[in-house]
This record gives structure tokens, sequence and C-alpha cells, in this order.
């Protein structure tokens, strides 16, 4: 029988998933849970797939609510047949890859095609169903480690993932990644937390303001992989570059959102240099609980949803609904090694990989 908690806080105390729910053995290497709190922000973490399980934040009133869509123990998220993703890292190529091929230096490369004839996220087994080293922990960070050997899943090169999940005081969630690699390999990691700001994942995000700085898209085809076009937004209800609720235009008659169907496209992102900026936002009016997304990537694939039906429960006992629970996904561009147009995802020996995203918790 699954254990049944309360998505609520009882005086602002949050109630924490047990930790024998997530002790178990997978490939024989020993998963965990880790809890985080800093400032008005607690998490909870598996090392299976680095894995955000829980997260509470306030709302308007200083209410705490569990914002991130999970599960509660730990057989459901390794035997998952529902939605495999939730609060995982993803990778090592997130997105799409074109038919589960790839050409890089005169050789050909086959993956796994787990996506309607297509590698989505790394494959069958990409690093969201391994379980990662903890080489650091304390109450507001936690660092994890994952070495790929060459060939896994297809992908070439003995690869080193250093991945940190931090809480700061100001209420931000900051996962920061570097990589190397000893052989030439396409790298595009991210991080897939799936979030419902008012903590109920059978309650619709389509009321949620969300604005993307971004002027254009990649555009897709039916199948939800790239055409190589990067297209403009004027006009277009893939348009958020000013504050408008996600299902104003979700259900337009436009072949974009038709290919979704709904929103779950790449933006390319209006940046201003290389570092970390605000390229993103989301706001529920309803509990006044908001998050800024600052990046240093050039895209961010917004994901609302759209193949969840209400037939598995989360770990409150809610089916997760339609249309109740969004991703923001900060990345390079999908399926870029096909099209030498897109940002380059091939990382190479003596080459480091960075990658930054934060999550910034707000109310209003």
């Amino acid at each position: 029988m699954a254990l049944v908690l309360s998505a609520c806080c009882d005086g602002g105390k949050v109630q924490l998933l047990p930790s024998e729910a997530f002790k178990t053995i997978v490939d024989g290497r020993s998963v965990g849970l880790y809890t985080l709190q800093n400032g008005d922000v607690t998490m909870q973490v598996t090392n299976y797939g680095a894995r955000v399980v829980a997260l509470w934040t306030p709302d308007r009133k200083g209410r705490l609510a569990d914002i991130e869509t999970g599960y509660e123990n730990i057989d459901r998220y390794v035997n998952n047949t529902g939605e495999r993703f939730l609060g995982a890292a993803v990778g090592p190529v997130a997105n799409r890859i074109a038919g589960g091929k790839f050409s890089l230096d005169g050789e050909e490369y086959t993956l796994p095609q787990n996506n309607n004839g297509n590698t989505l996220h790394g494959g069958e087994f990409g690093v969201d169903r391994l379980v990662w080293d903890v080489v650091e922990k304390n109450d507001t960070l936690i660092s994890f480690l994952l070495i790929l050997p060459d060939g896994k899943d297809g992908f070439p090169g003995k690869r080193n993932i250093l991945m940190t999940y931090t809480l700061t005081p100001d209420n931000c969630f900051v996962v920061k990644y570097l990589a190397n690699t000893d052989k030439a390999t396409p790298i595009n990691l991210s991080h897939h937390s799936f979030f419902n700001l008012s903590g109920e994942s059978d309650k619709s995000i389509l009321g949620y303001e969300l604005w993307i700085k971004a002027s254009q898209a990649t555009e897709v085809d039916s199948l939800l992989i790239p055409t190589g076009r990067i297209v403009p937004l004027d006009g277009s209800p893939l348009d958020f570059r000013t504050p408008t609720p996600i299902g104003e235009r979700v259900n337009a008659d436009d072949d974009q959102i038709k290919c979704g169907p709904g929103y779950d496209h790449n933006w390319v992102l209006d940046r201003e240099g290389e570092g970390i900026e605000k390229v993103a936002s989301v706001y529920d009016p309803e509990t006044g609980r908001g998050i800024e997304i600052l990046t240093d990537q050039p895209g961010l694939q917004f994901y609302c949803g759209n193949f969840f039906f209400g037939e598995y429960p989360d770990k409150y006992g809610r089916n997760i609904g339609y249309r109740c629970s969004m991703a923001l996904e900060t990345q390079k561009f999908p399926d870029a090694v096909h099209y030498p147009q897109f940002p380059d995802t091939i990382l190479r020996p003596g080459e480091m990989y960075h990658h930054t995203c934060i999550y910034r918790f707000f109310t209003r």
C-alpha cells in the first residue's frame, strides 16, 4: 500500500518523506534520501538519478507546500511505468536526438530509440536511471559524481559528471554541472523538476503567468524533432515576452502548438552575454508563489504536462493530472548533433562542460 502524506505543513513545519522509503540497492549500489534546508526552502533528494523528490516553499501567507511532483518511495521511481523523468537529472544529452543516430569525427553512433524512433534524454538508461555517488553533503548543499564508461548507451567517451545542488539563504535552488571526457562526445545535461505551484499535482497550471525572454524558438515536426529552422515568435502563441497565462493560447490553431500538442518546445533565449541571466519566470496568482529561472545556457525547454493523463498517483495520493505540472529545462538546443547552426554540444578532451541553472522562489 502506498504511503499517503499531507502536502501541507502544520504550523509551518515541513513533513519530511521518511528516509526508509528510499533505502534500497540498485545495480549493487546503495540509494538513500538526503534533506537540504536554507531560507524558506526545504528539499529532499535521492542519489538515484540525482532527483529531487520533494520541495517545500511558502505561499504569500507563509503557508508551506510541496511543489515538486513526485513519488513517495524509491520503488516507484525505479520500476515506474508512468512519468520516468520526475525531478531527475537528464542526459548525457537532454531532449531528443533524431533517429537515435549521429556522426562525429567520421564515426557513426547508434543509440537506444526510446521515443517514437528517436532518443530522448539519453535513451533507455540515461543519467536519470543510474545511482550517483554522493561526494559532499551538508545542510544546504549536496554534490553528486557519475562516471559514464565509453560506449554507455552508445555514446562515446568516458565522461565524468559532477553536479551540485545548493539552496541559498535567498530561496534559490542552484544546479551546477561540470563534465569532462577522454573522447569527443555530445553533452547537454539538464534538470527535470516538475512543478505545481499550488502543491497539488491534480490542479491545473494553465492559470499561471509565464514570461520567457525569447523572440525565437527552434521549430519542430510532429515528433517534436527540430527541423533546423529557428523561427520568429512575433504573433505566435509561443511568444511569452509579455507575461501571459499558460492556458490562454495552449490550444491555439497553430502548427507548432499542434505538434506539442500544447507547449513542449525549445525557446531560443535573447541573451545579453555569456554569464548567468534571468531568462524566464512563472507566477501563480492564486497562491502568490513564483519561480524565476536564471541560466548561462542558450535555450529553455518549457513543457506543460501534455502527456499526463491522471493515470498515476503522486506521493500524496493525487492523480498527476493533464497539464497539472510543468518543467522548465535550461539547455543547449535539441538534436544539435545534426545542425551545425545550433550551439555546439560536442565536448572534447581537455575541455570542461559548464552549466548553471538557478530556480529562485518568490512570493507576491
